[in-house]
């Protein structure tokens, strides 16, 4: 099936973080509040309990002045993610409309995903020793595809090309704006939209247009390629820099070593080592008897 993306543009975030509440309420998550230390955000990051934040920067703009920028931050659901290919139990897997899931029941909490993660996105919560993230409420999306809520409701029949806008009150559309992911239905500014990836990319270049005629000539569209194309995408007003996030997001170099050396080869890498070991362990103390003897000798030697 297609490919489903979530759309941000960034222009439209008022930060009324309703993102953040509706994301707390759908899984459940408990407050986390942490002590005020200077800056506007509610989380200086995302935690295992808070899977989404309104991120706040101040920036001049040379033409425009101070400007405040807000963006929704999560996880971006890569193609092709470093969690899933450094974690040791499977616990990651992708699905068929392009949702990175995470699997709890397999989780060992060793937060090699964390570390892999460009963004460091997967969080450990060291109660249940498990790292978590967002899913892009990945049940609710399945349960309108089980309903064929979106197949009998086109996406382009929605205001824009995308599921932000006035929420009709009755019909298929209303059960289409219903299994969106949580911080989709909320958004009153409609900053957020969610649909098949290839239109909500038409839409995100249409926007970037409207963006640099208005002067923002940095304008752009972020996920188009990076780390195999992102499922969550953003229309940025400047450059991705600007905004905290690298231009060409990369793993960590540990992960090509353990994805291309370590995971294809651990079958006889292990006894090689153990046998490189046991080898060792031999070798030494016959070095060490050897040069106890030598020694000796030169003692008595030096007795005569």
């Amino acid at each position: 099936m297609a490919k489903l993306t979530k759309l941000i543009d960034v222009s439209k975030c008022t930060a009324c973080r309703g993102c953040q509440v509706a994301c707390k309420n759908w899984n459940q998550n408990p407050a986390t509040i942490e002590p005020f230390k200077g800056y506007l955000q509610t989380h200086k990051d995302t935690n295992a309990e808070t899977f989404t934040i309104v991120k706040m920067d101040e920036y001049v703009d040379p033409a425009m002045g101070l400007r405040w920028l807000f963006r929704k931050h999560g996880c971006f659901h890569c193609e092709n993610p470093a969690c899933l290919e450094v974690c040791p139990r499977q616990a990651y897997s992708k699905n068929e409309w392009g949702a990175t899931v995470h699997n709890p029941e397999r989780c060992i909490g060793c937060q090699y995903c964390t570390y892999a993660c460009p963004w460091h996105v997967p969080k450990y919560l060291k109660r249940e020793d498990i790292v978590r993230k967002c899913t892009l409420c990945a049940n609710r999306v399945d349960a309108g595809l089980e309903k064929g809520t979106f197949k009998d409701y086109p996406l382009e029949n929605w205001p824009e090309g995308g599921t932000s806008g006035p929420e009709p009150a009755f019909g298929p559309a209303r059960e289409l704006a219903t299994f969106v992911p949580a911080c989709v239905k909320t958004c009153p500014a409609g900053a957020l939209s969610f649909g098949e990836r290839e239109r909500q990319i038409q839409k995100a270049l249409e926007r970037v247009q409207v963006l640099r005629a208005r002067g923002f000539v940095e304008a752009n569209v972020y996920g188009l390629d990076q780390m195999g194309g992102l499922n969550v995408m953003y229309v940025l007003q400047y450059r991705p820099e600007t905004y905290g996030l690298p231009a060409q997001p990369k793993p960590m170099g540990q992960v090509a070593f353990w994805q291309n050396i370590v995971k294809p080869y651990a079958g006889w890498l292990i006894p090689v080592a153990l046998g490189t070991s046991v080898i060792s362990f031999f070798t030494t103390r016959l070095l060490g008897a050897g040069k106890d003897l030598h020694g000796h000798g030169h003692e008595e030697g030096g007795e005569e």
